[in-house]
């Protein structure tokens, strides 16, 4: 049985991503999009590429994630899209 577009990108990228080691790459401009509106993101789904969407939080727990997010991103740029979709928690004591 042939694997789905998803099953051999994920598998690629377990076997090709140099996950992040805090040395800093060129990867060139960001090709993670940043979440803006309902809107954008229906066009987005509208253009036919797969969409990966990272609900995240901004915070020093996230850039690990956020790294590797910007390299799948290139490696994979124009046949998937990332987009990142950041909450803002406010917390009052």
């Amino acid at each position: 049985m042939e694997q789905s577009f998803f099953d051999r990108m994920i598998t690629h990228l377990r076997s090709s991503c140099k996950y992040y080691t805090g040395y800093p790459k060129d990867l060139g401009p960001s090709r993670v999009i940043h979440f803006k509106s309902e809107r954008e993101f229906v066009q987005l789904l509208q253009q036919g590429h797969p969409v990966v969407v990272a609900f995240t939080i901004r915070g020093n727990y996230t850039k690990h994630l956020d790294k590797v997010l910007e390299e799948a991103a290139v490696e994979f740029y124009p046949n998937v899209k990332f987009m990142r979709v950041c909450f803002f928690f406010f917390f009052f004591f």
